[in-house]
């Protein structure tokens, strides 16, 4: 690797058998992975442990072995449990200190509380000799950024509690500001969303730009239940260089799949939405059987979302569309619920009731049962009804299949009631 491209080298540990057990999710780690890319510092390796302190020194010890910057969470609490101090101690022959700031602020909390102090809680201000310190702002056990020596190479060990405000706020007042002044790199990421296009379809589309891609830019495909993201990171000895670069194969990749992409950048699918009615002054009310409230629940997410969403209609039975939004008894019983038929009569009449600019539907079969051959589970009857400027609504209407449980059958019709609105927007600027 050239010298264009050379940066610290970080590895995150997550300690705590809970991680391992499936009992937490490692929202930790995903944080300071985000973080450090603004300080253009990569991750090239995250591992979850448990508490046992031989574990801990094993995996410490590797990890000093490959990285710059080792950041450790979780395990220096007052418990039993909370070994991690412990086990950097012994791996680096390192005795301890008393942090005299640590212990002040300790201390304020403890009195702040009501309490007394006691020998764990002072135990919460000790640190490993020739470490610094990292003040705690939110909780009472002091983190610490220790040099391991020639050893290691003059890698960084650097300990963290788990409580994830309080290694936040470490990260963002210390850690982050020490780690900007070491760090010879900058790194950019650019998210890329789509919607309506499977992952090997996009990569079928884009080869050759995957194949020459400027040095220190990667190009990351992150499936998921609504899509597919396309992460582009590149990382330069400057923030203009690797801008430059991210920028362009940006660009490129847009080009060449842009009938697919929503957004460049972190904005969502409904964000986009919302953004796109409020710019042109458009409004929206929803009707919702099979998808139970998820489009109002996703659209309401974003802020100033009252602007353009008036209203939303959950529908689940039969007689809640006939009640509510108008629809026949007798539509219902010739073509069933979940019907083209059925759909069109609920945007029709969202859209007559609400009063609204664009009305969208959802009737479907979610699952597990319910279904038969001609409409099997998975089945959803879309209709997108809006008012033309004459006046007179028009309705457009699809059906779709998805495969799936109960849940994600509920989050795939949501995303494409989502996708359709998208589309139709989109038409209407491109027009």
């Amino acid at each position: 690797m050239s010298e264009r491209v050379l940066s610290l080298r970080a590895e995150i540990v997550s300690v705590g058998d809970e991680l391992l057990k499936g009992q937490r999710v490692n929202t930790n780690a995903s944080f300071i992975a985000r973080v450090l890319g603004s300080v253009g510092v990569p991750v090239v390796r995250v591992t979850a442990c448990s508490d046992y302190e031989g574990e801990m020194a094993s995996v410490f010890r590797e990890a000093l072995g490959r990285a710059d910057v080792v950041l450790v969470t979780g395990g220096l609490g007052p418990t039993r449990d909370d070994r991690t101090r412990r086990a950097a101690e012994e791996l680096l022959g390192l005795g301890l200190r008393l942090d005299r700031d640590a212990l002040r602020e300790v201390e304020r909390r403890v009195a702040a509380h009501g309490r007394t102090m006691n020998e764990l809680m002072e135990g919460q201000a000790m640190v490993l000799e020739g470490s610094t310190a990292i003040p705690n702002t939110r909780g009472t056990a002091a983190g610490m950024i220790v040099p391991c020596g020639e050893r290691f190479g003059g890698s960084h060990l650097v300990l963290m509690p788990g409580v994830p405000v309080e290694m936040e706020a470490m990260m963002e007042l210390t850690v982050l500001p020490w780690l900007r002044g070491l760090s010879r790199t900058a790194i950019v990421h650019t998210p890329i969303k789509t919607t309506g296009v499977g992952e090997s379809t996009l990569a079928e589309m884009i080869p050759d730009i995957e194949e020459s891609l400027p040095e220190g830019t990667t190009l990351a495909y992150l499936p998921h239940g609504a899509g597919v993201d396309l992460m582009v990171s590149s990382i330069a000895a400057d923030a203009a260089l690797a801008g430059r670069d991210n920028a362009a194969v940006v660009d490129a990749i847009c080009g060449r799949v842009g009938a697919y992409v929503f957004a460049v950048g972190e904005a969502s699918l409904e964000g986009t939405i919302v953004r796109l009615l409020s710019e042109r002054g458009l409004t929206l009310s929803v009707a919702e059987s099979c998808t139970g409230g998820q489009i109002s629940n996703r659209l309401t997410d974003v802020a100033g979302s009252s602007v353009p969403f008036m209203r939303g209609y959950v529908v689940y039975s039969n007689r809640a569309k006939e009640e509510l939004l108008s629809v026949g008894r007798e539509l219902i019983e010739r073509h069933g619920a979940v019907s083209e038929e059925v759909a069109s009569a609920m945007a029709l009449g969202c859209l007559r009731h609400a009063g609204t600019s664009f009305a969208l539907a959802t009737t479907g079969i979610a699952g597990p049962g319910g279904g038969s051959p001609g409409k099997p589970v998975g089945t959803l009857c879309l209709a997108l009804a809006r008012t033309t400027a004459g006046g007179d609504p028009r309705v457009e209407v699809r059906t779709i299949r998805t495969h799936g449980d109960r849940l994600q059958n509920k989050h795939r019709f949501t995303e494409a009631a989502l996708r359709e609105l998208w589309l139709a927007l989109r038409s209407e600027q491109d027009g």
